[in-house]
C-alpha cells in the first residue's frame, strides 16, 4: 500500500513539474483553443420546447438545415413539448456547456417565469445565442360573427359583456396573453376558452365553438387565406406585408396594444464565448441570405440578426413586461 502512495505521489510531482514547464499552460490553451475552432466536430442537439408540427418547429428545422449545411454537421431537431416549454427547457438548463446542446424557444420563455414556479433560472441558467425572428399575433374571428371590423366587435362585445369568447392554447400561454392585454385595451369583458394547442383552438374558431383567437400569424395564414376566418387586426406596431389591408389593433380601435412574438436560441450558462460568437454568426448569416429571408417572411417570420447581448436585453424586459400583465389579469398557472 506504501508503494502504491509514493508512486501516486511521484507521479503528481511528476504532472506538477511538467505543468511549470514554458509552453505547458500555453499548450492547454492551444488544444482548448483547437476545440473551438473545429466547433461544431459531431451533430449538435437542438431542442425544441413544443411538439412537432406547429410554427415553432418549422422555423426550428429551417434553420437546423441551413446552419447544418453551413457547419458541415448535423443539426438535429429533438421535441421536447409540454408544460409551457418547461420540460424542453429544463433539459438544456442541465446539459453540458459544450455548445452540443441548444434550446429553440419562443416568447413563452419570457412569459413561464411571470406565472411558475421554475426549476431553473430564466436569466441566470441560460446564455443568449441568437434572436431568430419576430413576428405579430393575429385577432381571427369565425366569418359567421356579425362583427366585420374590430371597431364592429368592441361595440358588439360592450352589448355582450361576457359572452363573447376567445380561445387560446392553454391557460397562461401567449395567446392567454395576448387576449388578456386586448380585454384591458379595448376596454370590454370577453371570456378565455383554454384549448390543447394552437391547431384545436384555430378548428374551434373555424367551427364556431368559439368566436375569436389571438393567434400567430404563421399558424393563422393558410386559414386567412383560405377565407375559413376573419382577421380584423394585427398586433404589431405597423401592419404586416403579409396582410397590408388588415389594420393593426391599437389603429382600429384597441390603442396602445401592442404584442410580438419572436423566436431564438439560447445554450447552457458557462458556454464557451467562442462558440457562442460562432453560432450567432452562422445563424445571423441564414438571415442575411435575401433568399431565407423571403422564405422565412412567408412563415410570418421577419428576421431579426441581433447580437446575442441584443437578445439577452429583450429577454429581460419581457420578463417585466409578462410579470405585470399576468399580475393585473390574475393570470394564473394549471400546474
Amino acid at each position: 500500500m506504501t508503494g502504491k502512495m509514493n508512486h501516486r505521489v511521484v507521479m503528481h510531482m511528476v504532472a506538477g513539474l511538467v505543468m511549470s514547464l514554458p509552453g505547458a499552460c500555453a499548450y492547454g490553451q492551444r488544444s482548448a483553443s483547437s476545440t473551438i475552432e473545429h466547433y461544431p466536430s459531431h451533430p449538435v442537439r437542438i431542442i425544441v420546447a413544443f411538439p412537432p408540427g406547429g410554427g415553432n418547429d418549422i422555423i426550428a428545422r429551417f434553420f437546423a438545415t441551413r446552419l447544418g449545411n453551413e457547419f458541415g454537421q448535423q443539426m438535429v431537431i429533438d421535441n421536447r413539448g409540454g408544460a409551457s416549454g418547461i420540460i424542453g427547457t429544463e433539459i438544456v438548463a442541465r446539459a453540458a456547456p459544450d455548445g452540443y446542446t441548444l434550446l429553440f424557444t419562443s416568447l413563452t420563455h419570457s412569459m413561464n417565469e411571470a406565472i411558475h414556479k421554475l426549476p431553473y433560472d430564466t436569466i441566470k441558467s441560460f446564455a443568449p445565442v441568437s434572436m431568430l425572428g419576430r413576428g405579430t399575433n393575429v385577432l381571427i374571428v369565425n366569418p359567421s360573427l356579425p362583427a366585420r371590423s374590430l371597431q364592429e366587435l368592441i361595440a358588439l362585445a360592450k352589448t355582450k359583456p361576457g359572452q363573447i369568447n376567445y380561445a387560446s392554447t392553454g391557460v397562461a400561454g401567449m395567446h392567454h396573453f395576448g387576449g388578456e392585454m386586448f380585454k384591458r385595451a379595448a376596454g370590454i369583458d370577453v371570456t378565455h376558452v383554454p384549448y390543447k394547442g394552437g391547431g384545436p383552438a384555430t378548428l374551434a374558431v373555424i367551427a364556431g365553438q368559439v368566436d375569436m383567437m389571438f393567434s400567430t400569424l404563421p399558424l393563422a395564414l393558410p386559414y386567412i387565406r383560405a377565407g375559413k376566418v376573419r382577421p380584423l387586426g394585427v398586433g404589431s406596431a405597423a401592419r404586416s406585408p403579409l396582410l397590408p389591408d388588415v389594420p393593426t389593433l391599437s389603429e382600429a380601435g384597441a390603442r396602445g396594444y401592442e404584442f410580438t412574438v419572436w423566436w431564438g436560441i439560447v445554450a447552457p450558462a458557462g458556454t464557451p464565448l467562442p462558440i457562442i460568437k460562432k453560432l450567432n454568426a452562422g445563424f445571423n448569416g441564414i438571415m442575411r441570405d435575401p433568399e431565407a429571408a423571403k422564405q422565412l417572411a412567408a412563415e410570418g417570420a421577419e428576421v431579426t440578426p441581433w447580437t446575442p447581448a441584443q437578445f439577452g436585453a429583450l429577454i429581460e424586459n419581457n420578463l417585466a413586461t409578462w410579470k405585470r400583465v399576468a399580475r393585473d389579469a390574475d393570470i394564473r398557472a394549471e400546474f
